[in-house]
């Protein structure tokens, strides 16, 4: 079992910037891949970025490509979601999730574990 707690989220002005955490208890975190989702009301999960294990391989959406960075610490068992130039339609619940997948990282059934997720807010 692997346990992923995020932090982070919170209310912020459009243009702002929030970065998120997410820190994995259990297994050896070193062991997965790591990715961000985020859901907002009345519409359906979203990918939004993933890292391999190593780090050497990131990957975003489209919506979020160059105001969004991910990157990760195995020693720390962390990973971050770092934002910038929120937009309002940034507002979502944020989700990281683990998985052992080769490939299919935007895709949230590649993932074995998720988080309870934190709100971010973005004000016009």
């Amino acid at each position: 079992q692997v346990q992923l707690a995020e932090s982070g989220g919170g209310l912020v002005q459009a243009g702002g910037s929030l970065r998120l955490s997410c820190t994995a208890s259990g297994r050896t975190f070193s062991d997965y891949n790591m990715g961000w989702f985020r859901e907002a009301p009345g519409k359906e999960r979203e990918f939004v970025a993933a890292i391999t294990w190593s780090g050497s391989s990131k990957d975003y959406a489209d919506s979020v490509m160059g105001r969004f960075t991910i990157s990760r610490d195995n020693a720390k068992n962390t990973v971050w979601l770092q934002m910038n130039s929120l937009k309002p339609e940034d507002t979502a619940v944020y989700y990281c999730a683990a998985s052992q997948a080769l490939y299919g990282l935007r895709l949230l059934a590649a993932y074995s574990y998720r988080g309870q997720g934190t709100q971010v807010t973005v004000s016009s």
